[in-house]
């Protein structure tokens, strides 16, 4: 099994004109691997990829990472807490990011704290008021 980075993953999920080598590569390598490994920070890098660089809209976005996370080939680390932080990102007013700390916490049985208002509104995590 080989890991791929994000710049390896993003390649992969979005057909991008100016790195049509780089697309083709990526998708070449993983599919001759047959099994990557995606790590937490690999995914939250790529999501953030896909948003601020390229645009994708909640739609789009849940396309392509439900393909990833659907797909037998790719090995997500923390699968179930993937999942949970997409859900919530897809559905609320956070980003991917913080779904995914907001996840992490839940799973530890911790009150997530924080100083931003719009994330401070979903359930268990507390503002921290200024």
């Amino acid at each position: 099994m080989l890991a791929v980075d994000t710049n390896v993953l993003v390649r992969v999920l979005v057909d991008d004109a100016t790195a049509s080598d780089q697309c083709r590569a990526a998708r070449q390598v993983v599919s001759e691997a047959g099994e990557v490994y995606v790590s937490q920070v690999v995914q939250i890098e790529t999501v953030w990829v896909l948003v601020s660089a390229y645009g994708l809209s909640k739609t789009r976005l849940q396309a392509a990472l439900g393909a990833i996370a659907g797909h037998p080939a790719f090995h997500l680390q923390r699968p179930e807490m993937f999942r949970v932080a997409l859900q919530q990102c897809l559905t609320g007013h956070a980003d991917f990011a913080d779904c995914m700390i907001l996840a992490e916490s839940a799973e530890a049985g911790c009150e997530l704290l924080t100083f931003d208002r719009k994330f401070g509104k979903l359930p268990g995590v507390r503002l921290i008021p200024r």
